[in-house]
């Protein structure tokens, strides 16, 4: 969050903001684009009333002044519209106010007190504030204490965003059985992978719940993706710039679907800041470059899936009855150890929800005072 101040200059006139120290004058098109009366600006929905994009973009601020508490300036514009302006919220706009945790990349060494939460305390007003923000800053949560019931993981789905259906359902069951459409629905070792990156859009958040589970394998493993690209960016920066510029095909068929997309393995923001991967090596296919470009890319993809799998980065552990794991499919990868079943059964529930949901819910409750 930034440290902001905002000063009405009447003889230029302009608005001046100082953000964390450095002043500047805020465009006119800028300041037009964001007048607050209701005639332009639908108090119920906070939608415009107007179309900014016709404004001209010569537009100039032609008066400037505060009025006697200091809190509203009136503005007026070159093109007629003149109105006061709530000074607190162009402050909160530049400040950052309703911004996200940040994300914190994490090792093996991670403190799973810190990720654990206990679902029958998930109240707006106690454990649901924390829990969320949890999950943004760290990618995931463990919640404990959620009934052992069928579809059970909609109700929790519904509590961070909306389930979210998938050609496998608005959920799905996770225990082995042959000839099973997917090898998650076998008891064999799953390496570290993000699911479903051949989907457009590819799912943001996934839940496992486990129902039952009377095997000594199985176990559930997770690594943050944030952590291994900057360590291979420490290793080798051109290959991390290749996996994040080629996009590679992503391919899912059975006897019903085939889902085909291409995107790159590394997954960056609008900014050019990671936020996670694409990754499976079941699913993937190498793109077609120059004999160097591809041993290069080859050569990353390689370090890529090592550091996945190094202990250093990885959290193994059961996943028991009534726990449910909750992790952004792109930033943290799930995997999983080879279980035997015929020494009991294995049951586990899935579902997927969007990324925005969980992110709105922290805004939601930040609104309302409910999150720090």
């Amino acid at each position: 969050m930034h440290a902001v101040r905002l000063e009405v200059d009447a003889q230029a006139p302009r608005l001046i903001a100082s953000i964390d120290g450095e002043s500047r004058s805020m465009p006119p098109l800028w300041l037009r684009e964001r007048c607050q009366d209701p005639d332009h600006l639908d108090p119920d929905t906070e939608q415009r009333l107007f179309d900014p994009h016709q404004l001209p973009d010569d537009l100039a601020l032609v008066e400037a002044k505060l009025d006697g508490d200091g809190e509203h300036a009136w503005l007026r514009f070159s093109d007629g519209y003149a109105g006061w302006y709530r000074l607190d919220r162009l402050t909160q706009e530049l400040a950052g106010t309703g911004e996200l945790p940040p994300a914190q990349p994490w090792r093996s060494d991670l403190d799973m007190a810190s990720v654990r939460c206990d679902w029958t305390a998930m109240t707006p007003q106690a454990g649901l504030p924390s829990a969320v923000e949890a999950f943004l800053r760290y990618g995931f949560l463990v919640l404990e204490n959620v009934p052992c019931t069928p579809e059970e993981v909609l109700t929790v789905a519904r509590t961070f965003g909306n389930p979210r259906e998938t050609n496998f359902g608005t959920y799905f069951e996770v225990y082995s059985r042959p000839r099973s459409n997917d090898l998650a629905y076998r008891p064999v070792a799953l390496g570290p992978h993000t699911d479903n990156p051949y989907r457009e859009p590819v799912p943001g958040v996934q839940l496992l719940h486990c129902l039952v589970n009377e095997t000594t394998g199985g176990w559930s493993t997770l690594v943050d993706s944030l952590a291994v690209i900057d360590a291979l960016a420490a290793e080798d920066p051109v290959g991390v710039e290749l996996l994040a510029t080629v996009p590679v095909r992503f391919r899912f068929t059975d006897t019903n679907d085939e889902i085909v997309a291409e995107r790159t393995i590394i997954e960056r923001d609008v900014h050019g800041h990671a936020t996670g991967v694409h990754y499976s090596p079941r699913l993937d296919f190498l793109p077609l470059l120059d004999e160097d470009k591809t041993r290069h890319f080859q050569a990353a993809r390689r370090r890529l899936g090592e550091l996945f799998v190094d202990p250093a980065f990885q959290l193994a552990f059961p996943l028991q009855a009534g726990e449910l794991m909750m992790f952004d499919n792109s930033r943290v990868l799930h995997g999983r150890t080879a279980y035997d079943p015929r020494e009991g059964h294995r049951h586990l529930q899935g579902s997927y929800i969007d990324l925005d949901g969980p992110r709105s819910l922290y805004r939601t409750l930040a609104r309302t005072g409910a999150a720090g």
